[in-house]
């Protein structure tokens, strides 16, 4: 049998469908990574917004106390104990509702960041996938190129491959 002669070219479609598969790995990978980290930051910034709505809780059973003291107050006559027992109360849940506002406003900061976080992750988790779909039709490309042995498909393949190239390294920088 007569050997069939083996094109040059063919050896580079090999080593770029290897680049490709092994960008394509890595890409599934980070997405998988970046996927996990949107939904763990999505669920403690749940966490965080039902804390503050706790505190929030507390905060306005505090407030109504207080109103109710400051309505009694009125009633109580200047100078009698009864009067200055009933300022003291209002005076300390006047000092719980201001804790608890600070509280919140540091709650509500850590649940904004956390939410931050998850959009950042879904953004790179975005641009893995795309640079997964591209990877792959590249692949694909350059397999049906060796196959029919037919180079303008391998250079199309490695257009589409330069694309996903492109989204892989954007998945880590972010440029754009």
């Amino acid at each position: 049998m007569a050997e069939e002669k083996k094109e040059p070219w063919l050896n580079y479609v090999a080593l770029t469908t290897v680049i490709f598969a092994v960008c394509a790995t890595l890409s599934t990978f980070k997405g998988g990574q970046f996927s996990t980290r949107s939904v763990m930051s999505q669920s403690q910034a749940s966490d965080q917004w039902a804390y503050y709505q706790a505190k929030s809780i507390k905060s306005y059973l505090y407030e109504g106390r207080k109103e109710a003291l400051e309505i009694q107050l009125r009633t109580e006559r200047p100078g009698s104990e009864q009067r200055a027992e009933l300022e003291k109360r209002i005076a300390r849940y006047a000092e719980q509702i201001k804790r608890y506002e600070q509280e919140k406003a540091e709650i509500g900061a850590k649940a904004k960041a956390l939410e931050e976080a998850r959009e950042q992750a879904q953004k790179n988790s975005g641009v893995f996938g795309l640079a997964i779909i591209f990877l792959q039709i590249a692949i694909l490309l350059s397999s049906i190129a060796a196959f029919m042995k037919k180079k303008p498909v391998w250079l199309l393949g490695m257009v589409v491959g330069a694309v996903g190239l492109v989204y892989f390294v954007n998945g880590f920088v972010m440029f754009f």
